[in-house]
C-alpha cells in the first residue's frame, strides 16, 4: 500500500482530502504543521507528498525546497494543491522540485488520476535505477575482457537484449554490416570523406553493436509488451539511450582515448536523434548529432521497416526505401540518404541473406 503524506493547516481541506484518498486505498499521514510533516518524512519518507502552499511556520514551496535537498526524498514526488493560481506561484514551486501543480476547487478523479500517475512514474524510475545499477555491474566485469580479448565479445554483451526479445534475432549482426557498408559508400563522398577512414569504418563496425545496450536496464514488462506502449511507457523507453551512454561513460572513465568505446556513446545516445532536432533525448539538429549516431540512425531505421514487430507487419524493400526517402532532410541526413540509394541494393542482398541463415538456422 502506497503512502501518501498530506500537509495543510486548513482542517477542513486536510480532512477531506485524507478520507478520498483513504477510501482509494492509500495509508494516509495528515500533518496541519508543516515542522511536523517535515520530522516524520526525514524520519519515514513517504511514497507521494501533497502539500498546501500558505502555511504558518514554514510555507509550501520552501518545505517542498527542504525536502528535495534531503537524498532519501529527493525523488519523492511532491504535488501542490492550492488555491493560489498565480503563475509566478507556479514557477517557483516547480523550481523547488515540485512534480505537479493542482489549484483548487478540484475535482476527486483528477486528484486521484495524478497522484496515481507520479506514483507509477516513481515505481517505474526505482526500478530503471536498479536496472542501471545492474548493467553498471555487467559492463565493469565485462570491460577488462572486451580489452583484453577479441572485439567480438562485445557483441555478446549487446546480444543480451535481443535474447530478452525474440522479435529482433540477428538484428546486431545486420546493422554492424549495414554500417560498414554505408561508412564505406560515405569514405568516397566529397563531403564526408576527409572524415571517414579505415579506421572509422572500423570502429563503427565494432560500436554500432552497443546502440541498444541501455535496453538492459528497460522492465521487461515495457520492453516485450505485445501492444502499443503508453505515454508513460514510451518516456521510459527513450531512457534506454542514457542508459546505454551512461554505462558505457563509466568504462570510458578507464579507456578515455579508446576510440571504440568513444563512438559507442555517441552511438548509444544520440541514435534517435533527428536531424530537424525533434528527436532525443538531447533534441540535436543536424550536424551537430554526430556522424556516427546519424548512419546509425538510417540503418536502425532500415532494419526497424524490414523487421517483423507485435505493432507492425514487416515492410518489403522497395516500401522501407520509399520511406526513408521521404524522412530525407527530416529524421535523416540528406546526404546520409543520397549514400544510401545509391548502394540500396546491397542493403537488401544483406537483409536477404541473413534471413537465409536465419531460416536455416531455425528449420
Amino acid at each position: 500500500m502506497s503512502t501518501i503524506m498530506i500537509v495543510d493547516d486548513d482542517v477542513a481541506n486536510l480532512k477531506l482530502l485524507t478520507e478520498m484518498l483513504q477510501t482509494a486505498g492509500y495509508d494516509v499521514r495528515p500533518f496541519d504543521s508543516p515542522l511536523k510533516a517535515l520530522k516524520s518524512a526525514l524520519n519515514d519518507p513517504p511514497d507521494i507528498i501533497i502539500l498546501d502552499i500558505l502555511m504558518p511556520e514554514l510555507n509550501g514551496i520552501e518545505l517542498c525546497r527542504i525536502l528535495k535537498q534531503n537524498p532519501n526524498l529527493s525523488e519523492t514526488p511532491i504535488l501542490f494543491i492550492t488555491a493560489i493560481e498565480d503563475v509566478n506561484n507556479k514557477i517557483k514551486a516547480f523550481s523547488a522540485g515540485a512534480s505537479d501543480y493542482i489549484t483548487k476547487p478540484y475535482h476527486i478523479r483528477e486528484v486521484l488520476a495524478r497522484v496515481k500517475t507520479h506514483l507509477e512514474l516513481r515505481e517505474a524510475n526505482l526500478q530503471l535505477k536498479k536496472y542501471n545499477l545492474e548493467l553498471l555491474k555487467l559492463v565493469e566485469e565485462k570491460a577488462k575482457e572486451i580489452f583484453e580479448s577479441q572485439l567480438s565479445t562485445i557483441v555478446a554483451i549487446s546480444k543480451l537484449v535481443e535474447y530478452r526479445n525474440v522479435e529482433t534475432g540477428q538484428h546486431i549482426e545486420r546493422v554492424q554490416t549495414f554500417c560498414k557498408l554505408l561508412a564505406n559508400s560515405l569514405k568516397n563522398n566529397s563531403y564526408y570523406k576527409s572524415l571517414i577512414d579505415d579506421e572509422f569504418i572500423n570502429t563503427i563496425y565494432w560500436a554500432s553493436a552497443l546502440h541498444d545496450i541501455g535496453k538492459i536496464g528497460i522492465p521487461d514488462d515495457i520492453l516485450l509488451k505485445p501492444g502499443a506502449l503508453t505515454p508513460a511507457e514510451k518516456e521510459i523507453m527513450k531512457q534506454h539511450t542514457l542508459i546505454g551512454a551512461r554505462a558505457l561513460e563509466e568504462v570510458r572513465k578507464k579507456y578515455p582515448k579508446n576510440n571504440f568505446i568513444n563512438m559507442g556513446i555517441e552511438i548509444a545516445r544520440w541514435h534517435h536523434e533527428r536531424w530537424d532536432g525533434k528527436g532525443y533525448p538531447d533534441g540535436l539538429i543536424g550536424e551537430e548529432i554526430p556522424l556516427s549516431a546519424r548512419i546509425m540512425a538510417l540503418v536502425d531505421m532500415y532494419d526497424a521497416l524490414r523487421a517483423n514487430r507485435p505493432y507492425k507487419p514487416p515492410f518489403g524493400h522497395e516500401e522501407s526505401v520509399e520511406l526513408i526517402k521521404m524522412e530525407e532532410g527530416h529524421a535523416l541526413d540528406p546526404i546520409i540518404v543520397e549514400n544510401f540509394l545509391s548502394i540500396e541494393e546491397k542493403f537488401s542482398q544483406v537483409w536477404e541473406e541473413f534471413n537465409h541463415t536465419h531460416a536455416f538456422l531455425t528449420t
